[in-house]
């Protein structure tokens, strides 16, 4: 496979992770558990939706086909998007969300840390941007996570739940394929079983302080 085809596999990846996930949390506006989450749940939301139309708009530059961010978000069909499963999992109550959120959150800005230091610029200018957003996303999904962990029995038991319904699709986030092995050898991009070992580190940590 050419860099060329990797990249653009690559930038589509990165783009529906974001575009997937903060549509599902935009469907949380009007619906939070109090007024300033409602506000806070739908900003991590634009926050996302801020990364997809970068990630979108440089796909269509290496593509040269002339697509624009709307068309590579709208107008493929729904086997062509390669969103980690997790990004489309259903809301559910909000310890189903915030469940997600952290595993998600704790993956996205480990990646991103490492996106910074890209080969390609545009990727690292892209990212650099990203992660600060990213990092408050994570400090708050690990606060709700503590919060609803550690809390009433009635909230324990049923982010336990969330939790244990939610770790079977976290493989899928590090699942690497023949475009993967381009872009880390061109070092546009990190090798995900790198990232692999530390996720697991600290979602342990948060989710034992969680009890």
């Amino acid at each position: 496979m050419e860099e060329k085809e990797a990249l653009f596999k690559y930038l589509l990846r990165l783009g529906d992770n974001a575009a997937i996930l903060g549509h599902r949390l935009s469907e949380w506006c009007g619906h939070g558990p109090e007024l300033e989450e409602d506000i806070a749940i739908i900003n991590t939301a634009l926050d996302l939706l801020g990364h997809a139309r970068s990630f979108y708009t440089y796909a269509g530059e290496v593509e040269g086909k002339g697509r624009t961010e709307d068309d590579l978000a709208y107008l493929r069909k729904e086997r062509e998007y390669s969103n980690a499963l997790i990004t489309e999992t259903a809301n559910g109550h909000y310890g189903d969300t915030i469940a997600r959120q952290f595993l998600f959150d704790q993956f996205n800005y480990l990646l991103f840390s490492e996106l910074v230091h890209s080969q390609d610029e545009t990727v690292a200018g892209i990212s650099a941007k990203a992660v600060k957003e990213i990092r408050y996303h994570l400090r708050r999904s690990t606060e709700w996570t503590l919060r609803l962990g550690d809390g009433t029995e009635e909230s324990h038991d049923k982010i336990q739940q969330s939790f244990n319904e939610l770790w079977s699709f976290t493989a899928d986030m590090f699942d690497q394929d023949e475009s993967d092995e381009v872009i880390i050898a061109a070092g546009i991009g990190p090798d995900l079983n790198s990232i692999y070992t530390v996720w697991r580190e600290k979602v342990k940590a948060v989710l034992t302080e969680a009890t």
